[in-house]
């Protein structure tokens, strides 16, 4: 099939190529240091470019909307519309993440209640909710995306490792989808499916069949919000490895996964069990089990396995009190194409390094590293503090999805970092007897369905998740590596995102009651001082000759603490005090953060500049009736010609006396 790009003006061109530039610098952390300003591919061997880093070396940092250009702290719970059920349990609330002391990011769990007033989509009317935990999620949607490159990221994971209940996770997310409101995941999360198929159509609701995908988007290519998890750590108790798992893996462990649609839909493999790649014949020579279908060709080295335990989901048709909507014909089977990579002890008390190389689009490849300790020419163990050897834990090829026709992710993506608390994730299968079905750590008749251990770890120590630094590498050349070309933002003009985020608003942002604080997704800008403070140091400043800086490693005098007036309202006056100012290059209302943006002009901003005729969306009719209008104005041409000729002959006869003169009476 033919495709039909979309037009940019010739202005626009010129804009472009004149805003082009290579990386400048426009997300890189200042703290990042020289020799970790490139990175050598462990695939393919060549030389990337830091392209984004975060080191978090500046205690104090808040991310609450509006507070940092590169992050989002949610306030909001899991699941809004079904807070009531399901199986996230934790509220999520943006004073639980924030930069400490030793220049880590810290994401915190903890037993909390949180109350509000939901509405009921149905009843329409609103019913008392309660969450009885409290986490944190950051994220960089609509903020910084990228499509392809390196991402290395040195972690220490929450809580005992052989507790289970926490769902730590580090992962990427398709810009058109945000992770959590699930109006924008809907028949969105995980297409990366770019054919048209007819049957598909209806549950992809961005197809490749579609001649005009309206809000900016290009016509006849199929989009999604694909999720690529670069890490997802289950604890418990470790009882020895886990049965199907080969080689054998006990918990604690990593799952590393690509989830993506279409899936596979028929004879797949069964929960708990290892694919049958293969019939097998009994001993009587009767076919005993049928060779099930799966993805050929995945790499698994070191103490990894394929993941046995789950296969995907399906999204089957919703019912009334759901919060989306999908009817018969947009159900569709997505698929979770992952492995198991055995954790230990250490890795919740140590400091290390994960690492995931992403080749996107058609002949693309996915490859996830583990800093291991290697103890022999086969064997290697994670997480005892000596890993200094990468392992090449899993590797998804291209090819390998040619099953279903899907291809590696080719979205720009979102970084997300968060710890779930979930009754699907590490707790009990069965409610122990006695037990309500219920989850409260101050309720004994709740309590009881957590694991042994779970709520005094969750009541009497600190509970959270470290992350030293975050760093993407991207490479310049783009004939050193497989797949398409490496590209930062989050609305490049091939995979436009922005426009389609302002048609749909309402889809990425919260319910009901948390809307009506809301004007749009994010906060349009983001603070640039303002903060209450006391000293310099408040505001990135030195406090004189008995200051002190923000850390060791902070060179960079980022604001001051100067007097200023305070609004309280509307009909208040305003009230005298101390606030930071922010020198240029730093943000934030405390000025702690660096003023990060991206280099190049987006798809919408581009589109900005073309003429208002070449916005308008470009019709697209049926043959049948492009054939049939044709035809009518050719025949309309014709007739009309016809009849100027014979016109043109009229006159000409008149012209030349051949008509009889009448006579005019006196």
């Amino acid at each position: 099939m033919h495709r039909y790009k979309s037009k940019i003006s010739f202005i626009s061109l010129a804009l472009a190529s004149l805003c082009a530039t290579s990386v400048n610098g426009g997300w890189i952390d200042p703290d990042t240091p020289d020799d970790k300003r490139t990175s050598t591919s462990l695939v393919d061997g060549t030389e990337y470019d830091l392209v984004m880093s975060d080191e978090f070396n500046v205690p104090g940092r808040t991310f609450k909307d509006g507070d940092d250009p590169t992050w989002t702290a949610l306030d909001k719970s899991d699941d809004d519309s079904s807070a009531a059920g399901g199986g996230s349990l934790q509220f999520y609330n943006s004073s639980m993440v924030s930069t400490n002391e030793d220049g880590l990011l810290e994401i915190r769990s903890m037993v909390g209640e949180t109350e509000w007033k939901h509405l009921d989509p149905i009843k329409k009317t609103y019913k008392d909710v309660t969450k009885h935990f409290k986490s944190g999620m950051v994220q960089s949607w609509n903020k910084f995306c990228f499509t392809g490159g390196i991402i290395e990221v040195d972690v220490i994971f929450p809580g005992d490792p052989y507790i289970g209940g926490l769902w730590p996770a580090i992962w990427l997310l398709g810009n058109l989808g945000r992770a959590t409101y699930e109006a924008s995941t809907n028949n969105i999360w995980p297409w990366s499916y770019d054919k048209c198929d007819r049957k598909k159509q209806e549950a992809q609701s961005i197809s490749a069949c579609n001649a005009q995908n309206h809000f900016g988007l290009n016509p006849f290519q199929g989009r999604g919000a694909t999720e690529i998890d670069l890490i997802e750590v289950m604890a418990g108790k470790d009882d020895g490895p886990l049965i199907s798992t080969v080689p054998g893996v006990s918990y604690p462990y990593s799952d590393l996964t690509l989830q993506v649609a279409p899936g596979i839909s028929e004879d797949r493999p069964q929960s708990g069990h290892q694919p049958i790649r293969h019939d097998t014949l009994s001993k009587s020579g009767v076919t005993e089990f049928f060779a099930q279908s799966w993805y050929d060709n995945l790499e698994i080295n070191g103490n990894t396995t394929l993941n046995p335990f789950f296969y995907g989901t399906y999204l089957g048709e919703t019912k009334p009190q759901e919060p989306v909507h999908r009817n018969k014909n947009q159900v569709f089977q997505a698929d979770a194409v992952g492995s198991m990579h055995q954790l230990t002890a250490p890795n919740f008390n140590t400091l290390h390094t994960f690492r995931l190389e992403w080749q996107p689009g058609p002949g693309g490849r996915l490859d996830w590293f583990a800093k291991d300790h290697r103890i022999n020419s086969t064997f290697s163990m994670s997480g005892d503090g000596l890993g200094q050897d990468w392992v090449h834990a899993f590797s998804i090829k291209g090819e390998s999805l040619n099953i279903t026709g899907a291809q590696i992710p080719v979205e720009p993506s979102a970084l997300i970092l968060n710890t779930g608390i979930s009754s699907t994730w590490g707790f009990p299968m069965n409610t122990k007897p006695g037990c309500t079905k219920c989850f409260d750590c101050n309720n004994a008749t709740c309590a009881c369905n957590f694991n042994d251990g779970f709520c005094n770890m969750m009541k009497r120590s600190k509970v959270a998740m470290y992350i030293d630094h975050i760093r993407v590498y991207q490479s310049k050349n783009n004939s050193a590596h497989v797949g398409k070309p490496h590209s930062i933002g989050c609305d490049p003009v091939e995979y436009p995102t922005k426009e389609y985020i302002k048609g749909n608003e309402y889809r990425y942002m919260r319910s009901a009651p948390f809307v009506f604080d809301d004007k749009g997704p994010l906060k349009k800008k983001i603070r640039i001082g303002g903060g209450k403070c006391k000293h310099n140091s408040d505001c990135g400043g030195v406090d004189g000759d008995n200051g002190r800086r923000l850390s060791t490693t902070d060179k960079v005098i980022r604001g001051e603490c100067i007097e200023g007036e305070y609004s309280q309202g509307f009909f208040n006056p305003t009230v005298k005090g101390q606030k930071c100012k922010c020198f240029d290059g730093f943000t934030g209302p405390m000025c702690l953060a660096v003023d990060k943006h991206d280099d190049e002009l987006g798809a919408w901003e581009l589109r900005q500049n073309t003429s208002l005729f070449q916005n308008l969306p470009k019709p697209a009719l049926p043959l049948r009736l492009v054939v049939s209008i044709s035809c009518f104005m050719i025949f309309t041409v014709l007739f009309g010609c016809m009849h100027v000729i014979k016109n043109q002959k009229e006159l000409k006869a008149l012209q030349g006396g051949q008509y009889e003169k009448i006579p005019v009476e006196n």
